[in-house]
């Protein structure tokens, strides 16, 4: 099975120049937890809620901040002809719970470890991508 088969297609996406504020309340509404930043249609970052909570607000950010001093600037991505087995692989090692989908370089698509685990027959893959994730890394204590 391919990732194009279980990736959500409508995906909500901003600008670097979008504020933390708008991030956060696109958030809210959509129920996610992460938005792709782009460029163009390309994918230049990732925002989550951890991203908003740590680098932001404990970092002293206002609500009018730019996404691009806060995001996540190392963007992880998957194509839509991926196996889901790899995908899930790709999650794990990167220690993260989404995976955008690009094609011709431009977003199509995001698939997250849930979209995984849903699957019956994937349940496998989530759980060890999900165990690898979950591993507890060392605070940065600057």
């Amino acid at each position: 099975m391919n990732i194009q088969d279980i990736m959500t297609t409508n995906v909500v996406t901003l600008s670097k120049s979008d504020t933390i504020e708008n991030a956060a309340k696109l958030m809210r509404q959509h129920r996610i937890g992460s938005i792709p930043v782009c460029e163009n249609g390309k994918p230049v970052g990732v925002v989550t809620d951890r991203d908003i909570a740590i680098r932001a607000v404990a970092g002293g950010k206002n609500s009018s901040t730019k996404l691009e001093e806060v995001m996540s600037k190392s963007v992880i991505i998957g194509t839509p002809e991926m196996d889901v087995d790899k995908a899930s692989q790709l999650m794990s090692t990167n220690q993260i719970r989404r995976l955008p989908v690009v094609d011709n370089e431009s977003i199509v698509g995001i698939v997250a470890l849930g979209d995984v685990a849903v699957r019956s027959n994937l349940q496998h893959e989530a759980e060890d991508a999900l165990n690898h994730i979950s591993q507890p890394c060392k605070p940065d204590m600057q």
